[in-house]
């Protein structure tokens, strides 16, 4: 395992545990929708920021770019973008961040084998392994303990 890769996955998750969190308290104040429009957007100011600063291609060839990407359904992240904000928030506020994020992470685990497995969108196809299966059920095993009262 390639150590940046590994310490960029610790700061991503512990980005989206504050991030759940900022947007759960945002959301308390203005409302579901206009927090998550918020996030989206201010993500966007940022992305463009940083296309400013790096000195990418011309914008039109960038965003003309957008139309030949195929399959055209991969275009939708960030409209799933939107659903993660918004399941995130529900989660957070529901079961607090701990849980939330614990059963985030599983889910995450779950549904990224399963892609692997299968080779669904694109992504190699990778032969089922009995220790992963293992690695998942002590996960959720871990989940069953957090849980217990």
């Amino acid at each position: 395992m390639k150590m940046t890769g590994f310490l960029i996955a610790l700061l991503s998750g512990a980005l989206m545990s504050v991030q759940g969190v900022f947007n759960t308290q945002v959301t308390k104040t203005t409302g579901m929708w206009v927090s998550n429009g918020w996030v989206q957007f201010s993500a966007f100011l940022l992305c463009a920021a940083a296309w400013l600063i790096a000195g990418r291609d011309s914008i039109g060839n960038s965003v003309g770019a957008l139309w030949k990407v195929e399959p055209r359904y991969v275009l939708l992240g960030g409209v799933i973008g939107a659903g993660i904000t918004w399941t995130v928030i529900k989660s957070m506020a529901s079961l607090g961040p701990a849980k939330a994020a614990l059963l985030i992470v599983i889910s995450q685990l779950i549904v990224a084998y399963v892609i692997e497995l299968f080779g669904l969108f694109g992504v190699d196809k990778e032969p089922f392994e009995w220790r992963k299966i293992l690695g998942l059920l002590i996960a959720l095993i871990g989940v069953a303990i957090f849980q217990w009262k």
